[in-house]
């Protein structure tokens, strides 16, 4: 049975998905920062991109977001260029589909989309628009399928133009509580149509729920057993939350009071910092690294130190496969979104690739977030996608070095000396100066000073200038400055 632990600070809600002792998910919202996916927009139109079929809007957020024309409402049917459909200046209802992510704007839509617990309302664009029911992928059985379309369809008013989304929850969910969820995303909807009428762009219009109550929704299921929160006011919004939409959860729902922190407590607080780490261990003593990119992700599986049983095709088959279901977790845990190449051990046996790419697939199922797994290429990589909606884990907790710049990498100290050296050279010949005064990191100067010294000396008799060296102990190894006395 999963554990979703809630810890609460004014300052952010951290979410931790717990089962069999190992944390799988984390999710975090900053009060300064909260996510925008869901939220509803009166926007203005600021640029339009013929050549790009895109568009940039105004929301009032920093950075102007961006609106394509596949993200159009009836573009497609339509077929026209998005010069066609929008205007500079036009005011527009859009909806963020995803967070703004690094450099990039956040991502729009103007195809809306109102999530309940059970159903996701698609509003009417006009009135000659007639309702569609789609049924949630994860919900296979084809009988099952078309018996929550007809009990969903008893349910509409016969003046019903907006179209539905059955959620995967809806499977064991009551008729009174699909009547309470229909009425809730109309009723919603209203009030959403009422505060755009007339609202001057830009203009938040509809935010989506806070973490707490977005992982109660989206996330509480069957195989939940409790949700613990360590905070009373988050505890007592989240049992009215409960009491109103989902009855049945309400009871599992606990405030935590114990001494402890309640991440402490489930090794939380270690697990978030293994996650930020580059190299995962694997029980069996392999080893996964894993490098994000601004293109890509990669993981790199290696044997470490397990030498296993009878053969080595035997040990790299029992480490591909442990790396299989460690990668699935990790994708979950650290939010890795996007394009992710994975570099297994060569296996030379075709059924064992098989079996690890099984496993793989099987492990990712677990996942919520939507994912696309190649076979092998021919170089023997795995290739995937995995939907990116939100920064990852290590981009919300962490920033790039600032002596590094986040190539992960800094110039040696020797590197900087010769750098320093060609520095002087090309100032002496271009300045005039009494003396040179080099300003430079302890690591910099102790090599002037000591196993280079004689390389400053016979630099100072070239060009006929004294040359000094003095420590700056804010500066990186890479920092340094010539001055000119």
């Amino acid at each position: 049975m999963e554990e979703v632990l809630v810890n609460v600070s004014p300052q952010e809600t951290r979410v931790a998905i717990v089962a069999s002792g190992m944390v799988r998910e984390l999710l975090i919202e900053r009060s300064a920062s909260r996510g925008l996916v869901g939220s509803l927009y009166a926007g203005r139109v600021a640029r339009v991109l013929p050549g790009m079929q895109s568009a940039f809007v105004d929301i009032g957020l920093e950075r102007a977001a961006f609106l394509h024309v596949a993200d159009i409402r009836g573009a497609r049917e339509s077929q026209k260029p998005i010069e066609k459909l929008l205007a500079e200046g036009q005011g527009v209802l859009v909806q963020v589909v995803k967070d703004p992510i690094g450099t990039k704007g956040a991502r729009l839509s103007t195809q809306i989309s109102i999530a309940g617990r059970l159903l996701v309302y698609l509003p009417p664009a006009s009135s000659q628009d007639n309702p569609h029911i789609g049924i949630s992928q994860r919900i296979e059985d084809e009988n099952g399928r078309q018996a929550l379309r007809e009990r969903l369809q008893q349910l509409l008013p016969a003046d019903e133009k907006g179209g539905f989304i059955v959620r995967t929850l809806a499977e064991s969910a009551a008729e009174e509580e699909l009547r309470a969820d229909l009425d809730f995303l109309r009723a919603l909807w209203q009030a959403i149509r009422e505060r755009s009428l007339g609202a001057e762009p830009p203009r938040l219009l509809h935010e989506d729920l806070s973490l707490s109550q977005r992982v109660l929704r989206d996330m509480v299921g069957a195989e939940t057993g409790r949700v613990v929160v360590d905070s009373r006011e988050t505890f007592q919004k989240l049992a009215a939350f409960a009491e109103r939409y989902m009855p049945r959860v309400r009871d599992r729902i606990e405030h935590y009071t114990g001494e402890r922190p309640l991440f402490e407590l489930y090794d939380v607080e270690s697990e978030i910092e293994r996650a930020l780490s580059r190299r995962v261990e694997l029980k069996s003593g392999g080893t996964l690294v894993i490098d994000q990119t601004e293109a890509l992700t990669t993981i790199d599986v290696n044997t470490g130190g397990f030498v296993g049983g009878r053969n080595l095709d035997d040990t790299i088959f029992k480490t591909n496969l442990e790396a299989a279901q460690a990668i699935a977790r990790q994708l979950r845990l650290r939010n890795l979104g996007g394009i992710i190449v994975v570099d297994f051990i060569d296996m030379q046996a075709e059924e064992h690739r098989a079996a690890v790419l099984e496993e793989l697939k099987r492990a990712l199922a677990r996942d919520r977030t939507r994912m696309t797994v190649n076979g092998f290429t021919a170089l023997g990589l795995v290739e995937m996608t995995r939907k990116r909606t939100r920064e990852s884990l290590a981009h919300v907790l962490c920033e790039p070095c600032p002596t590094c710049g986040g190539r992960g990498a800094v110039k040696t100290a020797h590197t900087v000396c010769y750098q320093i050296l060609r520095e002087i050279l090309r100032e002496a010949r271009a300045y005039p100066a009494k003396e040179f005064r080099v300003l430079a990191s302890q690591a910099v100067v102790d090599l002037f000073q000591e196993e280079e010294s004689g390389s400053l000396a016979m630099l100072s008799d070239f060009i006929g200038k004294p040359i000094s060296t003095q420590v700056e102990s804010s500066y990186t190894q890479e920092q340094f400055d010539i001055v000119l006395m």
